[in-house]
């Protein structure tokens, strides 16, 4: 009987540890300053990936993502002890991949993609802030990165349509 304790005790350490690791993003969350734009950084080669997609494989895949990160943001908020930790950057990089769904990749996106999500994501432009105030759990820390990210590739389309070309 001791032996199963010890062996679900351990278990469930290491699967903390998981959680941890997949909700710091690698434990880019865990750098003093900036947490969530090196949680972005994180994403960048991830956007890559997926721009490799067609546009159903991808928004298929961010939404699996994005699933996985509310499901480990969740657990996260309960191992820290804190409503949407600063460590909790799973949240960023999804969000960066909804703001690189279906953008041509290249320097020029990916720099204007990044500034304009972080952008988004720290002014919480209406309704962003009320929805992660407004709902529990992990979907309250992810919900407003992925609102994030639908303003920045909006934004990030209109620049391309009108800047980009001519830069």
């Amino acid at each position: 009987m001791c032996r199963k304790s010890k062996t679900k005790k351990t278990l469930h350490r290491i699967g903390e540890k998981w959680v941890v690791l997949l909700a710091t993003g690698c434990y880019a969350g865990c750098v003093p300053v900036a947490p969530g734009t090196c949680g972005t950084l994180v994403a960048i080669p991830l956007s890559y990936l997926l721009s490799m997609l067609g546009p159903a494989e991808a928004m298929l895949l961010i939404v699996a993502f994005a699933g996985f990160s509310v499901w480990i943001s969740g657990r996260a908020e309960k191992i820290f002890n804190k409503k949407d930790s600063r460590l909790i950057v799973i949240d960023e990089i999804a969000g960066f991949l909804v703001t690189m769904y279906f953008i041509p990749w290249s320097a020029k996106t990916v720099v204007i993609g990044f500034l304009l999500f972080r952008l988004m994501d720290i002014a919480k432009p209406f309704p962003i802030r009320r929805l992660e105030s407004g709902l529990p759990g992990g979907w309250g820390v992810v919900a407003d990165d992925l609102a994030a990210g639908v303003y920045a590739n909006v934004v990030l389309r209109v620049v391309m349509k009108f800047f980009l070309s001519s830069l």
